[in-house]
């Protein structure tokens, strides 16, 4: 395994391994018996970096998630683990409801939301402090200066140690990190958004994005990390759900383009130069790049980890990288 430094500040930023592991369906979709498999074997494989929300996973029962925290909570307890392995979780996109969902009933981001789905997060996971914790979705009916404030008396607090954000225009993260400057706050240093190799069109509108898709890494995205190189990319969906290679997983509309053909071709001509699957490569690409990425890959088998923790020893070669890097 390797390792990178996710933060700027001493007292907060923390070493974690460059593959972090989604367990989003762990207690939901993915039983106990196969979950803990996959934890103990991401541990012992050198992994220290997981990442979990208070939502996950809702949409499997129609309830209001939990489940995710609440399994890890239980893996911790029985596994003994303490601060050495890293939990991050989400706060924000909560249903206040059963049967609603965060598009139309979303917990949102007051003051009050943020500590007391904090301190919820805290008892599932069973944490004394929450090592990194995102707003999961925007909330434009409160104040911009509440939510910034809120997330930081959790860390003035000490029950929080990093802050990142997650699904937000790329102009309120700045809005929201100058705020916190200004006032001598901790502010946003981990930006999760959804980064693949294949780019998806980011014009489609959906419930949550009337104007277009603001969850991924869009050129917006990636030019703010080159200028802000205290940040980091936590990148979810890096395997686009198993698209890649599953013929019962076909890729989302939003990448039905005339770049994604171009793109595939050069990912399947290196699969083949390396001997490494598809997937590898993604990893692989994603994790010797010239911007601070975490690709954040779920498994729901051992060996689907397997694959994944095999991209970290992957060299692609200069012609590789360049050949992925310029394909359109």
């Amino acid at each position: 395994m390797k390792y990178r430094t996710i933060g700027t500040d001493p007292r907060t930023r923390r070493e974690v391994s460059v593959l972090a592991l989604g367990a989003m369906l762990f207690g939901s979709r993915t039983d106990e018996k196969t979950s803990f498999a996959v934890l103990d074997r991401y541990v012992e494989a050198g992994g220290t970096f997981i990442d979990t929300s208070n939502n996950y996973a809702f949409w499997e029962d129609g309830g209001q998630g939990g489940q995710s925290e609440e399994l890890l909570g239980r893996w911790r307890r029985s596994r003994g683990v303490g601060d050495e392995v890293v939990v991050a979780t989400k706060l924000g996109a909560r249903p206040l409801a059963p049967g609603t969902g965060f598009v139309d009933n979303p917990e949102g981001l007051s003051a009050k939301v943020i500590r007391e789905s904090a301190e919820r997060s805290r008892e599932r996971l069973g944490m004394e402090k929450l090592d990194l914790l995102y707003a999961h979705i925007d909330d434009f009916t409160v104040p911009l200066e509440e939510t910034v404030e809120g997330f930081a008396a959790l860390v003035a607090e000490g029950t929080v140690g990093l802050l990142g954000v997650s699904n937000h225009a790329v102009w309120r993260v700045e809005r929201a990190r100058a705020l916190a400057a200004a006032a001598g706050l901790p502010g946003y240093e981990v930006l999760q958004y959804q980064h693949s190799h294949l780019r998806p069109r980011t014009d489609m509108p959906s419930g949550l994005f009337p104007d277009g898709s603001l969850g991924g890494a869009d050129g917006q995205l990636l030019g703010y990390l080159r200028a802000e190189p205290g940040l980091t990319l936590v990148a979810y969906s890096p395997l686009v759900g198993g698209a890649y290679t599953r013929t019962d997983k076909p890729l989302p509309p939003d990448y039905d383009h005339p770049g994604t053909p171009a793109r595939l071709t050069v990912l399947r001509e290196v699969a083949r130069e390396t001997g490494a699957t598809v997937n590898q490569v993604v990893l692989a690409w994603q994790l010797g790049g010239s911007l601070p990425v975490v690709p954040l890959a779920g498994a729901s088998s051992v060996a689907q980890l397997e694959e994944n923790l095999a991209a970290v020893e992957l060299e692609l070669t200069s012609g590789q990288r360049a050949r992925l890097d310029e394909a359109y």
